[in-house]
């Protein structure tokens, strides 16, 4: 009878668990087996030492009996060392998209390389035409220097210059004034005259009256 090395599923609805078994390849996928061989876990992660539990001896015995393994067991047994890895045939291209819009995916990605190359080619020219002609690190702190001792001078000759300077805001406030007491000078000049005028026409007046009396 031919006998298999295969795959029989086990566990619950969306969380499978494989048994590694050997049996009657005209038998169900999950009846009865001759004996097991080891365990697959696919819910393990692909690092996880527990994901593949084989036998090897178990599994060199019945191969040398005449045992055959099936396409994924090969894989396993191609990871330990035990048989040569199976040639994978090339899936089928119907998932992928049509000649055209291959064309066109293509083409779009050769404008958008283009454009790259450009501005690439853009900035280092900018960065070349940059004036080369800065000052060195060395020199920018001499000039920093004489900039402030320059600025502590300014600052200097500003203080020690004479501080009873009237301000511009206050000199022509006081020609204000003066002309104000000068005005009011003017205006009281004729008042005195007409003062002196009516007292001397009073006393004229006063001695013609005693004259009359007399």
């Amino acid at each position: 009878m031919p006998v298999r090395i295969r795959l029989s599923r086990g566990g619950a609805k969306k969380r499978p668990f494989y048994r590694i078994v050997v049996a009657d390849s005209r038998r169900a996928r999950d009846g009865k087996f001759i004996d097991q061989v080891g365990t697959y876990n696919p819910m393990l992660p692909k690092d996880s030492p527990e994901r593949v539990k084989i036998d090897v001896e178990k599994t060199k015995d019945w191969m040398s009996k005449g045992a055959q393994p099936s396409d994924r067991v090969t894989l396993f047994l191609s990871k330990l060392g035990l048989v040569e890895k199976p040639a994978i045939t090339e899936k089928t291209k119907k998932h992928l998209p049509k000649k055209k819009t291959q064309e066109r995916l293509a083409a779009a990605k050769e404008t958008e390389e283009a454009s790259k190359n450009a501005e690439q080619k853009d900035d280092t020219a900018k960065v070349d035409e940059a004036p080369k002609t800065e000052t060195p690190a060395s020199e920018a702190p001499a000039e920093e220097a004489s900039k402030n001792a320059e600025q502590k001078d300014d600052t200097a000759k500003v203080d020690e210059a004479p501080k009873t300077e009237t301000p511009a805001s206050e000199a022509p406030a006081e020609e204000t004034i003066s002309e104000k007491k000068k005005s009011t000078k003017s205006e009281n000049a004729p008042d005195k005259n007409k003062k002196k005028t009516v007292k001397a026409e009073s006393k004229s007046s006063d001695k013609k009256e005693v004259k009359k009396v007399r």
